[in-house]
């Protein structure tokens, strides 16, 4: 009768190897504690034996779950298709497998994302795109699980990465409005809150859709020029609803030369319809985006946007928290900024020449 080979314990490595079942476990789950030579020497009659150690013993040894969320308020079925989700995604990703983590995605349970926050099982968060009225901040700080946030202001006792979407919004509209356009339309991010939509130049609570439309205004009214609400379309990031909001600003009647879009995504869906009703870019047309995601050098014309790197983000996010999880910050908040810088591509040229001479004209 064929008998199945018992599987090799702790105890026995720690026999083999002349060492206490302590020792073993130190080996596998915090190997600074010994020296690198008994490491490597408990290791090596561990493979000989074949003992592999259990990794839901290892975790409760090490009180960790070798686990970090991506929290988002967003559906993960809205999210995944977003270039900008995966390029940041990916940089989280890299980080983290070097790090030995692996990665869990928290969005929204049955509508509740505070319900999604409670159940997960991470040791840390990096949470994206949340802003301070959000209620799932209260939730994971009174979790006590430490986080970190990306692209999010106004929280200045929690370590975040960012950019400065004010002035890179602003470097975007400055240079359709050197190009001489005056007639200016842009596509923002929706929900807006009441306070983002309004004719203001001033930034809401924190999210990216406030900070971006305050940097455009701050250019207008620079330049003296108006921008009314008609003349912005609202929605969420994806390439259709950049097709249904230049369809949309059309329809209503807005005359505009320039168009500022909140991400490439957008402005690449913008694009599309503005080529489907025959409007020449950049010759009636100039499009400006936001982000650089690898399809923006790739499109006919290649797209004039605002460069960023979501790897980078994700990347420094991940560092940040793996800090404060090993305690080897000071666990006073961090803050850092990714640097951004415009790109200019095809999609943007002069302002049509008789656009230009009617705005004299006015």
């Amino acid at each position: 009768m064929h008998q199945t080979a018992r599987r090799r314990t702790i105890a026995d490595v720690a026999r083999a190897a002349g060492v206490s079942k302590a020792a073993v476990s130190f080996a596998f789950n915090s190997p600074e504690r010994l020296s690198a030579d008994t490491v490597a020497r408990i290791r090596d009659v561990a493979a000989e034996l074949g003992y592999r150690a259990d990794p839901v013993a290892r975790m409760l040894a090490q009180r960790r779950t070798m686990t970090v969320g991506i929290l988002t308020p967003q559906s993960l079925d809205l999210m995944f298709p977003d270039p900008y989700f995966g390029a940041l995604t990916a940089g989280i990703a890299s980080a983290a497998e070097e790090a030995g983590y692996a990665l869990q995605f928290i969005s929204p349970l049955h509508g509740s994302l505070a319900r999604a926050v409670h159940e997960a099982s991470v040791d840390g968060v990096i949470a994206v795109g949340l802003w301070p009225d959000h209620s799932e901040i209260g939730e994971i700080r009174r979790s006590g699980v430490p986080f970190v946030l990306v692209d999010a202001i106004g929280f200045a006792n929690e370590s975040n990465v960012t950019v400065d979407d004010e002035t890179a919004a602003e470097a975007a509209a400055g240079h359709v409005i050197e190009l001489g356009h005056r007639d200016i339309a842009i596509i923002a991010f929706a929900p807006p809150r009441p306070e983002d939509a309004s004719d203001s130049d001033q930034p809401g609570a924190g999210d990216i859709s406030a900070r971006r439309l305050a940097g455009y205004r701050r250019a207008v009214r620079a330049a003296g020029l108006g921008l009314s609400q008609d003349a912005i379309a609202w929605g969420p990031s994806e390439f259709e609803h950049g097709a249904r909001a230049f369809r949309e600003l059309v329809a209503r009647g807005i005359r505009f030369t320039a168009l500022l879009a909140m991400s490439d995504v957008l402005a690449i869906g913008a694009l599309r319809a503005a080529r489907d009703l025959d409007w020449r870019v950049p010759e009636d047309l100039s499009i400006v985006g936001f982000d650089d995601i690898e399809l923006a050098s790739y499109v006919d014309p290649p797209l004039t946007t605002v460069h960023q790197s979501p790897r980078d983000k994700g990347e420094t996010a991940l560092r940040l928290l793996l800090g404060r999880l090993d305690r080897s910050s000071d666990g006073r908040p961090e803050h850092r900024h990714v640097e951004t810088c415009l790109k200019v591509r095809g999609s943007t040229g002069p302002a049509p020449r008789e656009r230009q001479e009617v705005a004299r004209d006015e």
